[in-house]
């Protein structure tokens, strides 16, 4: 897949002339540059300060077109503005506050001494920090840089941009305030002390681009020290995801859910999160496979304790061999593997009307365009292709529902009941290449949420006075108090 275009700004003084523009429009165009646009930023008797907008293939590209308008004449290359970079200038999130403190009375009362009240209520009882605090709205987005994105282990100062972004998108969708938090420690026991140490601001953490396997081992050790939810979202966001559009594929092809004979090629932290879910879900049939073919107990190379756990859970008809194996036959495909290892020949030994989700990003596992007219329904983890399974969708009205309901944990149970919602929202649009909804339906966050606090609420797996009783208890908390100063304002009145 060819690298997405890059749009850079140059800003250039252009001298007035006869077809001056023009001379700089064809050098860019020769240069193998688009123009996208072209501004006049202010202008002098004799000169034109513009401003280029140019669609480049790449960084080194973009030096290519500035070293071709330096070289014209009457024009000098002034400014290069990658629009990249300008998007990040000073990072993407900020504090905000709720209340602004204009002079001493509003001091008083947010801070010193207003908020020795609130601190004794706390101290009492430490649910009231849900009342009363920022931890009822507030996400840990939690990493060590070891997994980022199609980058690898960049540590974890590099992968701050990544994680500003899926702060930024809990903001954008959920209204979740979500914050970067930054582990420099790879050892899983310091890992865990340390997020466990500082988890006590936060009403959840979710666990972002930490590599397989150790990414298991954090993530179940968290859940077991914290009394807030832990949720690992390249796990099981994706694997949220990919439950609700099989849900709606398995109704496109006619096929019951829960008949369907699964393959999943990627044992990797998405691909177990996934096979754990569709069997949450009622799929029996799933048959795992690996690099080194199908993860089953009797293989003898590359069975580390979570694919021995995997291979013991799943593969209900003890297939052997290799991908041409466990595909044979099969309804669904479900790559979370590596580009271009599902061939089109193996696709035509599928069942009827296969079910393909090749989510490998950027290059899937087999093509679309490959695929087409061999498959009933596809998937990808791209957007240029309807169907795009996009963890966009889960996460923010995930970790909404959970503070709504002030949830301890998060379960499959609330896992599956998102996947549900998810589907939900398709509705009678539902089709071969509209299975799920766009990354950017905004109607789906509201949903999610309401489906994952109640089903927490529904497992009891929340604190006294959550979700919309919280507002109430705080309301009845306050006329309490104000009846009570009345009470005894009245006593001093009659005492006196």
């Amino acid at each position: 897949m060819p690298p997405l275009p890059q749009r850079i700004t140059y800003r250039v003084a252009v001298r007035k002339a006869q077809g001056a523009l023009g001379r700089v429009v064809d050098a860019i165009e020769a240069a193998g540059g688009e123009i996208h646009g072209t501004e006049i930023a202010t202008q002098q008797r004799h000169v034109a300060f513009r401003d280029l907008t140019v669609l480049v293939r790449d960084d080194a590209h973009a030096e290519d077109v500035a070293a071709v308008l330096v070289e014209l004449d009457g024009v000098e290359l002034l400014a290069l503005t990658d629009e990249i970079l300008a998007a990040h200038h000073h990072g993407k999130i900020r504090v905000d506050l709720t209340r602004e403190v204009h002079g001493p009375q509003d001091l008083a009362l947010v801070y010193t001494p207003g908020v020795a009240k609130v601190c004794r209520m706390i101290a009492e009882d430490p649910t009231a920090a849900y009342q009363l605090t920022i931890k009822s709205n507030a996400v840990a987005v939690v990493t060590d840089g070891s997994a980022v994105l199609g980058l690898g282990d960049i540590g974890p100062l590099a992968s701050l941009p990544v994680m500003e972004g899926k702060a930024m998108l809990l903001k954008s969708f959920g209204g979740v305030d979500a914050y970067p938090i930054l582990i420099d420690e790879q050892d899983p026991d310091l890992f865990v002390d340390t997020v466990a140490r500082l988890a006590g601001g936060f009403g959840g953490i979710n666990l972002e681009d930490i590599s397989a396997p150790r990414c298991f081992e954090i993530e179940g050790k968290l859940r077991q020290r914290l009394d807030i939810p832990v949720f690992h979202d390249d796990q099981h966001g994706t694997a949220i995801i990919v439950l609700a559009a099989l849900t709606n594929a398995a109704r496109v092809t006619g096929r019951g859910l829960t008949d369907c004979r699964v393959v999943v090629q990627g044992v990797g932290a998405a691909g177990v999160a996934i096979i754990n879910l569709l069997r949450a879900a009622g799929i029996e049939d799933i048959v795992p496979v690996d690099i080194d073919g199908i993860v089953e107990p009797r293989r003898r190379t590359g069975l580390d304790p979570i694919r021995r756990r995997v291979a013991k859970q799943t593969n209900p008809r003890q297939l052997t061999g290799g991908q041409a194996d466990a595909l044979a036959g099969a309804d669904v495909f479900i790559g979370v593997s590596g580009p271009e290892t599902l061939a089109l020949d193996t696709v035509r030994t599928m069942a009827d009307d296969p079910i393909v989700f090749a989510l490998a990003n950027p290059t899937p596992e087999i093509h679309p365009d490959v695929a087409r007219g061999h498959v009933a329904v596809m998937a990808t983890g791209r957007s240029d292709f309807p169907n795009q399974i996009n963890n966009v969708l889960a996460f923010p009205g995930i970790f909404r529902g959970l503070l709504d309901a002030a949830a301890t944990t998060v379960t499959d149970e609330m896992k599956v009941a998102a996947a549900g919602a998810i589907a939900s929202i398709v509705g009678d649009d539902l089709a071969a290449d509209y299975i799920i909804p766009s990354a950017f339906d905004r109607s789906v966050v509201p949903v999610v949420a309401d489906a994952v606090a109640s089903t927490a609420r529904a497992q009891g797996h929340v604190r006294p006075g959550s979700a919309g009783s919280l507002a109430a208890e705080t309301e009845a908390a306050q006329q309490d108090a104000a009846q009570r100063a009345v009470q005894r304002a009245v006593t001093r009145r009659f005492q006196v």
